[in-house]
């Protein structure tokens, strides 16, 4: 995990640089386990974790926002948490998300991961919350798969979506770029995907292509893939234009038939 906190360290200093705003680091940034055994025994809590301590005091002294993806310890010992935590200016944690999806998947020929083998799932979503940047609704990875999801976000009254992740090389071929333009099309909001890249262990590789894409569908900033990943950690910088956010839901307001589509039939 030190090694993970010096990476962060630098992306830190390169966004202070950049002049950005606030700073959106991958799900799981602390590490990536082997096995969920692994997984279960590197937890700490935030109390407890030089990682996020660490970033907790970066944020301070650089007076910049800090959303990272966490493993904290799940009650009982024998799973952990998927977290978001929003690390304010002054270095304090002030909103905390638990992943609801978790990637139980097996694919031809391709990855075959079980999360819920070492991971406990949240229960409930967090209210979108003011920051600095509009008001901030958070979501992690394989949470970007369930549209209803950003669609009640957006009703909470987002206005940016988050989704770091880890995305396994196959599906972000495929999937990636046109799952994030989707949901920042459907819910006519700012979509941020802080992701990992590379290889982990012997297990796993992350697919990379961190993004933020408009409102409207476009991709405003990029950073690179596993493809031409020379290990180096890498930021993208995008601009938040709420002006923009506000022109899209005027000029294309989106009324959901409530009174059909809340509808279950259960005959």
């Amino acid at each position: 995990m030190s090694n993970n906190l010096a990476q962060c360290q630098i992306l830190v200093k390169k966004a202070v640089t950049a002049g950005a705003k606030a700073l959106f680091l991958p799900e799981a940034s602390d590490y990536i386990a082997s096995s969920p055994a692994e997984t279960v025994s590197l937890a700490r809590s935030t109390e407890d974790s030089s990682f996020v301590k660490g970033l907790q005091h970066e944020a301070a002294q650089a007076r910049l926002p800090i959303n990272v993806g966490i493993h904290e310890p799940a009650t009982g010992g024998k799973r952990v948490k998927n977290t978001l935590i929003w690390i304010d200016e002054g270095g304090i944690i002030t909103q905390r998300y638990q992943k609801l999806h978790l990637f139980d998947v097996e694919i031809k020929d391709g990855p075959v991961l079980r999360e819920s083998n070492s991971v406990e799932p949240g229960c409930s979503i967090l209210p979108p919350f003011s920051t600095i940047l509009g008001s901030l609704g958070l979501m992690i990875c394989f949470d970007l798969r369930f549209p209803a999801l950003s669609a009640r976000i957006r009703d909470l009254g987002a206005q940016i979506i988050t989704y770091p992740s880890a995305f396994t090389v196959p599906t972000g071929k495929v999937h990636w770029e046109t799952l994030l333009r989707a949901r920042a099309i459907e819910t006519q909001s700012y979509v941020i995907a802080a992701a990992q890249v590379g290889a982990h262990n012997g297990k796993r590789v992350s697919y990379g292509h961190s993004m933020i894409v408009d409102p409207w569908g476009k991709v405003v900033a990029e950073a690179g893939g596993v493809e031409e990943w020379k290990g180096e950690p890498e930021i993208s910088v995008g601009e938040v234009d709420l002006g923009v956010l506000e022109k899209v839901r005027r000029e294309m307001p989106l009324h959901p038939r409530r009174d059909v589509v809340d509808v279950v039939d259960s005959s």
